[in-house]
């Protein structure tokens, strides 16, 4: 009897901008290494999204390879999964366009992604932000993905990859895997916030350093971000609604040590603010430093890391040539 277990997919994807941060660290990177060995993994790097807002060309090319180091470091192996860069692999444009004449004008419109990028850059609003969400539903439907992580701000973009999918089966015939929401259960708060501004949350675009631990920062900075961090009224360390400062400094502390909620309180307890947030960057430390020296080892090696992406390009490109060969078929083309 044949005993072969069937692995699920499951497609995710960092754009190569900005800088990345512990934020970035909790809410993905970190979950991908243990996912490889679950799951068929295709995991990206995803420059066709970049390029809706406008990028500095030498700088998107240094920032790719940054990000495949860095995914390199945090523990992907590749020959575990599908490591690729997005424009490496034509059908994802491919099949955006389809996607693209399957999506009414008012639903691209109503997305909140649009609503915001287009506010924050008024001078660009441009139709690759209107459409981003339907290359984003290409990304993931060519790969037949049972599975896709997502953080409560990115279930709008899901649905609407969902929908297709289930748009695209019911004109023609069932093609797509309609993909599920992996959301992880986390230690601690849901999401990393600003260490300036507690109420935002941390953003590796974010303009004051202060308020971002970028995910390779050397110890020195960690140490003097964390203490330059917001905290609030009073002396205790509790997760609380009026402590936000407080709360986003544990939720990280329980992120990186593995602690729940009550056994990071229950150690914190008596401590001062400035003994609680040197503590808190220790422990950070600890698990960035070797992170860190093998990104740096990495990003001196480009045509190490250059072989990795050409091989996960024919990786990626195998499976998303045999998903759009029928999605040409079905539609009519010759």
């Amino acid at each position: 009897m044949d005993t072969t277990i069937i692995k699920k997919t499951v497609l995710s994807g960092i754009q190569p901008s900005g800088t990345l941060t512990i934020g970035n660290y909790i809410g993905s990177l970190s979950r991908w290494p243990k996912m490889q060995d679950e799951y068929n993994c295709y995991l990206f790097l995803a420059d066709l999204h970049a390029i809706t807002v406008d990028q500095n060309p030498a700088e998107l090319r240094a920032k790719t390879l940054d990000l495949l180091a860095a995914y390199l470091a945090v523990g992907l192996d590749p020959q575990k999964c599908a490591v690729f860069v997005q424009s490496h692999v034509p059908a994802h444009a491919e099949l955006a366009w389809v996607l693209n004449c399957l999506t009414p004008f008012g639903e691209a419109r109503r997305m909140t992604q649009f609503k915001e990028k287009a506010a924050q850059n008024p001078d660009n609003v441009n139709l690759g932000l209107l459409t981003y969400p339907s290359l984003q539903a290409a990304d993931i439907l060519l790969y037949q993905a049972d599975f896709v992580p997502i953080g409560e701000d990115q279930k709008q973009h899901l649905e609407m990859a969902r929908n297709l999918a289930v748009r695209f089966n019911n004109k023609y015939s069932p093609t797509f895997a309609v993909p599920e929401p992996l959301i992880a259960s986390r230690k601690g708060g849901s999401r990393i916030m600003s260490l300036q501004e507690p109420a935002k949350k941390m953003s590796k675009s974010d303009p004051n350093e202060n308020a971002v631990v970028a995910l390779f920062d050397d110890a020195d900075a960690i140490s003097r971000k964390f203490k330059r961090a917001v905290t609030d009224s009073g002396d205790s360390v509790k997760y609380a609604a009026d402590k936000p400062g407080v709360s986003n400094l544990l939720s990280i502390y329980c992120a990186f040590s593995g602690l729940s909620m009550t056994d990071a309180e229950r150690e914190f307890e008596g401590m001062g603010y400035g003994g609680f947030k040197t503590r808190v960057a220790e422990c950070v430390i600890s698990v960035l430093t070797p992170m860190r020296k093998k990104y740096l080892e990495l990003t001196a090696s480009k045509d190490y890391l250059k072989s990795i992406l050409k091989e996960g390009a024919e990786k990626a490109s195998y499976t998303a040539r045999k998903t759009l060969q029928k999605v040409y078929k079905k539609i009519g083309f010759i």
